[in-house]
């Protein structure tokens, strides 16, 4: 069950700090749990982790693709690895042995991608991760979290922490606004309506582009247009029930992302509206066919036109094709 926030407001504490606080109070509870970096553990906390366990902490270096094999390795002999590096490198560089050495040998590994897409920012187009997604989600089996905020964070490293499989966990670090509160219980492979709406339904991933389509809602309601928005946290395995439900309810469908559209949310909602056979139009924000570029994440929203704006034209345009 979930408790929406009074207030959303930007958190004290980030996604990388109650990444690690959950991190660090899984392992107070199973010995088995081991950190392991490919020399960006600054990025994700990871020193407190080493401070607290140094013998279950491993750093080796930039060898993304040994990041792979090597928690691979360790899940082989009953450890529970979670493996850290940008999202650019935990899905492009990793792509083969995250398949082979992780996910197709049934190894217990916990891939965290932090940084993805537009989120990278000013480090550029060669490490904004536009296609994670598309890489992660043909691989069987796996499950795929992108916590929208802090309570659902340690909720999903305490769901890979106990939950045997792969995982991949993918974390926008900083400037996360409150969602839910203190309490809050979720669901894997089930999404979250935080508000309600009867004209469209805008389907996001991540808090960035959640709060975008929070925000691109309040819009609409003042042209007169009401806006269902729903968190869909969870990408693999996708809520197929809520999807067809709010097509046939709203009758228009948006996603809104922070990746590619192709591949990524858009391209799985589109899949669901299909098979389900649904004719509901579908707009889709996010990185069109084209890749990043150097500058902060709020010029590159507006430069990739992900903005609430850009929602609500969509949103707009979506409701005009309805039939």
């Amino acid at each position: 069950m979930i408790k929406l926030a009074k207030e959303n407001i930007v958190e004290e504490l980030d996604l990388k700090g109650a990444y690690m606080d959950e991190l660090l109070a899984q392992a107070a509870k199973n010995e088995n749990i081991v950190d392991v970096e490919a020399d960006l553990a600054n990025c994700i906390n990871a020193p407190q982790f080493k401070a607290a366990y140094p013998e279950r902490f491993f750093d080796i270096g930039i060898a993304e693709q040994s990041l792979a094999s090597v928690s691979a390795g360790m899940a082989a002999v009953g450890k529970i690895p979670f493996c850290h590096s940008f999202a650019a490198f935990a899905s492009r560089r990793m792509c083969d042995q995250n398949y082979i050495s992780c996910a197709y040998a049934q190894n217990n590994v916990k891939i965290v991608g932090s940084d993805p897409a537009i989120s990278a920012g000013e480090n550029g187009g060669t490490h904004q991760a536009n296609e994670d997604l598309a890489l992660m989600r043909p691989i069987a089996g796996i499950t795929i979290l992108e916590p929208t905020d802090t309570v659902m964070m340690k909720w999903a490293v305490d769901q890979a922490a106990n939950t045997e499989g792969v995982f991949y966990l993918r974390v926008q670090r900083t400037g996360n606004i409150k969602i839910y509160e203190e309490g809050s219980t979720f669901e894997i492979g089930k999404a979250n309506v935080v508000v309600e709406g009867t004209d469209v339904t805008l389907i996001a991933e991540g808090n960035l582009m959640l709060t975008t389509c929070m925000e691109a809602a309040k819009k609409l309601m003042a042209e007169g247009i009401s806006a269902r928005v729903v968190d869909m946290f969870c990408i693999k395995p996708i809520d197929k029930v809520c999807i067809l439900k709010c097509a046939a309810e709203t009758g228009a469908i948006v996603t809104a992302e922070n990746h590619s559209i192709i591949g990524g949310l858009g391209s799985a909602v589109a899949e669901v509206l299909a098979e389900g056979g649904c004719a509901a139009p579908l707009r889709r924000i996010g990185i069109q066919d084209r890749f990043g570029e150097v500058a902060t994440t709020p010029e590159l929203q507006i430069c990739m036109k992900m903005t609430a704006a850009d929602v609500a034209a969509a949103a707009k345009d979506a409701i005009s094709a309805k039939k």
